[in-house]
């Protein structure tokens, strides 16, 4: 193969940087939430009270992505990160999955809500529709960006070393974990959770949404879609049965693809686009 110019070349992520990524990601969450849980009076006072919309909340919440950014950075630079963001508007993928994503995933939280005896939607708020529409691109920015950090470095680079089951079950646990100190906050979500049915739903989530990133060929945004829905303000709280039918889901999910799934054949393994093929 021909090189590639210097001048238009990047380095490839090397699979030791997921050790970084990992790292940063739980240093910046646990750090920024290790102040109101440890000093919370001082942090109440300095930086004020920690709620599902306050900046240190984002910026816990964007630690994976911004880790990201700084490993393909440093060992890609500047050229390198803008193959990374591209990630992003790529649109390949299946159909099946797009269904999944908006059809299947609104069906399994009102099919949980019902079962516990709940609505089929979310309760309208005495705001109005249209605070539960700035929600729901509030929550645009919130969890969907982190994927630029589990599915966009953790999970190709996991691949290369290992099945795409056991990549997402790694991711999962390790997702699980990072959102540890959240269930000390009592302003958030996460107060009133218990902890191991959480950490099983990470673990299931992350697994199912693996075909999905494979399928698309390393896209992110098939994921990004995927995580926005799973966090949708207009879909009714069913826990813990949407918890339970996403574990069956994903279980036939598993079967269906296990060529696919626990082989190695036909991954994503690339953070930067392009970079298994550019000479170091």
């Amino acid at each position: 193969m021909t090189d590639i110019p210097v001048s238009h070349q990047h380095r490839s992520i090397p699979s030791g940087a997921v050790f970084a990524f990992f790292a940063m990601t739980f240093a910046i969450t646990w750090g920024l939430v290790s102040i109101y849980i440890f000093a919370p009076d001082w942090a109440v006072s300095a930086f004020g009270e920690i709620s599902g919309s306050h900046p240190f909340f984002f910026l816990a919440t964007w630690s994976p992505a911004i880790s990201a950014i700084i490993v393909v950075l440093f060992f890609s630079g500047l050229a390198g990160l803008k193959g990374f963001f591209a990630r992003l508007f790529l649109v390949r993928g299946s159909v099946m999955w797009a269904g999944f994503i908006f059809v299947g995933i609104p069906i399994v939280f009102a099919i949980g809500s019902l079962l516990k005896g709940g609505p089929t939607l979310a309760p309208v708020p005495a705001e109005g529709s249209g605070a539960l529409v700035s929600l729901l691109f509030m929550m645009l920015f919130l969890g969907p960006v982190e994927e630029f950090g589990w599915r966009g470095v953790a999970q190709p680079i996991l691949q290369r070393h290992m099945a795409p089951l056991w990549a997402g079950a790694i991711i999962g646990t390790i997702w699980g974990i990072w959102h540890i100190p959240a269930f000390f906050l009592s302003n958030t979500v996460f107060a009133s959770w218990s902890f191991l049915p959480f950490l099983l739903g990470n673990i299931t989530l992350a697994i199912l949404v693996t075909p999905i990133f494979n399928r698309a060929r390393g896209s992110l945004l098939w994921p990004m879609l995927f995580h926005w829905q799973l966090i949708n303000p207009f879909w009714p709280d069913a826990q813990p049965y949407d918890t339970w039918i996403l574990v069956g889901v994903t279980i036939i999910v598993v079967w269906w693809n296990r060529d696919s799934m626990l082989t190695r054949k036909n991954v994503a393994t690339e953070v930067v686009p392009g970079e298994g093929r550019i000479s170091q």
